[in-house]
């Protein structure tokens, strides 16, 4: 559904992308994960037309991104920055994007009902946005972003500032819209977002993709190994059957196969007053690419 090959993009001597290359299905979530400033906003506004890279290609549905509305019709965005007309009410501004697309008549105020429906804004729909909650403004852009119902959907960090309801609620959204059958780009710096939402996530630092797998693929290449600490009854009278020396009774130590490394010292006779597996997650994955030092 939609490939990038070789793109990049410079201000300036800043390489915001640099020579990135990816392809998302038709259907899939495809998580593009980051922190602040790895060009992912940069990466999405070539994607979807709204600015050109230096070098490289988008093709959507085998046709340029380039190659004029046609294809763009095919794509909704929600950016990360409210494109939203706050003297307007949110069915003006629905009724305002949904124009854009071509979109008159009988068929204009369907799709209106409907995007009011889906971010549960009905009883809202005359009130001027500028009395908006955060979080209400939030999904009244992702309803602006679907109103034409476009088959390619672009949420650009969607939960950025927003309540522990309405965040919740796009979740929901993005969930139904995935079981619709659409095909899903979502930029965040949220590792519980990319693993709650995504198929594959694409790893993003400095304008360079670092990786690109299933959160399993991901974890078993980059994550590293599980940490088992436990509390024993007794000390073993066999201490070598031990992976750790013992802190009085307190055992610690790293495990590729945590669950067997356990069992077997449990059949070996070793007695656990406590355990606990921390197995790596996405978080271990992004630190072990991006490194642990803090950015300003």
């Amino acid at each position: 559904m939609i490939v990038v090959e070789g793109l990049s993009k410079s201000f300036g001597s800043l390489k915001a992308v640099d020579a990135i290359s990816f392809e998302v299905h038709t259907g899939e979530t495809f998580g593009l994960l980051g922190p602040n400033g790895a060009g992912k906003s940069t990466a999405i506004s070539i994607i979807v037309g709204a600015s050109l890279g230096d070098s490289g290609r988008v093709l959507i549905g085998g046709r340029d991104i380039r190659d004029g509305a046609a294809v763009r019709r095919l794509i909704g965005i929600a950016p990360q920055s409210l494109a939203l007309y706050e003297v307007l009410s949110a069915e003006r501004n629905l009724r305002f994007f949904g124009s854009l697309y071509g979109l008159a008549g009988d068929e204009l105020a369907s799709r209106v009902d409907w995007a009011l429906r889906f971010a549960q804004l009905e009883d809202r729909r005359r009130d001027l946005v500028r009395t908006f909650s955060g979080g209400m403004k939030r999904r009244l852009n992702m309803a602006c972003a679907l109103v034409h119902g476009p088959e390619i959907i672009l949420f650009d960090e969607p939960t950025v500032g927003v309540d522990p309801q309405s965040r919740n609620h796009i979740f929901e959204c993005i969930e139904q819209l995935k079981a619709d059958g659409r095909t899903i780009i979502y930029t965040t710096h949220y590792m519980e977002e990319a693993q709650r939402l995504c198929d594959r996530i694409a790893i993003m630092d400095h304008g360079r993709l670092l990786a690109l797998d299933t959160l399993d693929g991901l974890l078993g290449e980059h994550g590293g190994a599980a940490v088992v600490t436990a509390d024993l009854v007794r000390a073993p009278a066999d201490v070598s059957l031990l992976p750790a020396s013992l802190d009085g009774l307190h055992l610690r130590f790293e495990s590729r196969q945590p669950l067997e490394d356990v069992s077997r010292l449990a059949t070996g006779g070793v007695a656990f007053a406590t355990l606990h597996v921390a197995r790596p997650d996405l978080e271990s994955v992004f630190l072990s690419l991006t490194g642990r030092s803090l950015r300003d």
